[in-house]
């Protein structure tokens, strides 16, 4: 059974949405906040969220664990390197979202950040 299997789905096939998640979450990792659709904000949070859970614990395992979420070497070694040891004593709750109370100009979509919590 296939229940709850995606809360998101963003309008897009499952092809495009596996690829969305993962340029979205080098993204955060790269540049730590984002600007996003609101709903985009929201699917991307988890796949973060559990990305730097496993970052936390530097071990090849992981490291080829993300790699296989992320396909981007250089976003890895930042996760592992730069991300994860300041949430080291952190039990979950990595990343925000803040909305903003403007709107996309051409189709009127709520827009947010997405950021990792100092």
């Amino acid at each position: 059974m296939r229940h709850q299997k995606h809360k998101y789905k963003l309008n897009v096939s499952p092809s495009h949405r596996k690829s969305l998640m993962r340029n979205l979450a080098i993204e955060v990792i790269d540049h730590g906040m984002i600007k996003t659709t609101k709903t985009k904000a929201k699917a991307v949070q988890p796949v973060v969220e559990k990305l730097v859970t496993i970052a936390k614990e530097d071990t090849v395992a992981n490291r080829r664990l993300a790699l296989r979420k992320l396909d981007n070497k250089t976003a890895v070694n930042k996760l592992f390197t730069e991300v994860a040891p300041k949430f080291k004593e952190r039990n979950g709750g990595y990343t925000r979202i803040m909305r903003l109370s403007d709107t996309r100009i051409g189709d009127n979509t709520e827009m947010a950040y997405i950021s990792f919590v100092d």
